[in-house]
């Protein structure tokens, strides 16, 4: 073999190998990823809406303390509706 084609062999193996090694760290094969990967703690939970059971994170929902109970909703409507039940049951 001439020199030239191995290095023609040679410079092809390389972009192979940087293809195949960059496709890698983009995708993180082999990384832990999320919150639990950085040792970091879940930040936010999901509370059930009352009205229309629906799950939203705590720190995104319309909170409404009432009677020594904290209530969350997913809107203020949901809130609204809330309040017309209890004032309606009283």
């Amino acid at each position: 073999m001439t020199p030239l084609r191995l290095l023609i062999i040679g410079c092809l193996i390389y972009i192979l190998y940087r293809l195949l090694i960059g496709s890698s760290k983009k995708k993180g094969f082999g990384k832990k990823q999320g919150a639990a990967a950085s040792g970091g703690a879940v930040r936010d939970i999901l509370v059930e809406d009352p009205v229309c059971h629906t799950y939203i994170p705590k720190g995104q929902a319309v909170q409404l303390h009432n009677d020594k109970q904290m209530y969350y909703f997913c809107s203020n409507k949901c809130c609204e509706t809330f309040l017309k039940k209890k004032g309606a049951a009283e």
